[in-house]
């Protein structure tokens, strides 16, 4: 098991740490409202990214395979959705008639995982590359748990980065190129999204 999980670890850290739509989203949380403020969503997240984690490596995939589609829907709500979040930082500060913007939520971190195909795609790969068929279930679970843990560990990095690079930029008008610059970062994610 441990060399199981210590494979995984390896495996997953170029996926884990590079930019993608979970990571820019929580630097860009961190940037907006700091780290402790973003810590539902990343507990959202992360709780959901183990349900899921454990539902694709007890079948999850099955289903996906009978309905095809289902992926297909997935993506293009997802980009939507990771949009929608790049106009909220895009916006922020621009009109004073707008709300006041708030950091991600619990739901948020949680349809931000259920909405992103990338996910499944890699914790598909994971478990072709890792489950054990002799003994699937024990293994599954440390799957899951690995993955969740880096994870969470990748989304606190970027948090935190962001968050510090927002230190830099306290200013109003700093604010505001900060916040047009991680908007747009993740504009550019849900258009990638959609067409990958």
């Amino acid at each position: 098991m441990l060399e199981i999980a210590l494979a995984l670890i390896v495996f997953l850290f170029p996926l884990a740490y590079s930019p993608g739509p979970g990571n820019m989203v929580f630097a860009a949380n961190g940037a907006r409202f700091g780290l402790r403020a973003t810590l539902p969503a990343n507990v959202g997240y992360h709780i959901a990214t183990w349900v899921v984690t454990a539902g694709i490596g007890l079948g999850f995939v099955a289903a996906l395979d009978m309905a095809p589609r289902l992926f297909a829907v997935l993506k293009i709500a997802g980009a939507l959705y990771v949009l929608w979040l790049a106009f909220g930082l895009i916006r922020a500060g621009t009109l004073t008639s707008a709300p006041a913007p708030r950091p991600a939520s619990f739901a948020d971190g949680a349809v931000l995982l259920i909405l992103n195909p990338k996910a499944y795609v890699i914790i598909a790969l994971m478990f072709t590359q890792f489950l054990d068929p002799a003994d699937p279930l024990p293994v599954i679970v440390l799957i899951t748990t690995v993955f969740t843990l880096n994870n969470l560990l990748a989304f606190l990095t970027w948090t935190v980065v962001g968050d510090r690079l927002a230190r830099r930029f306290r200013g109003p008008a700093s604010a505001r190129i900060l916040n047009l610059t991680f908007g747009a970062i993740l504009a550019g994610v849900a258009i990638w999204m959609l067409l990958a």
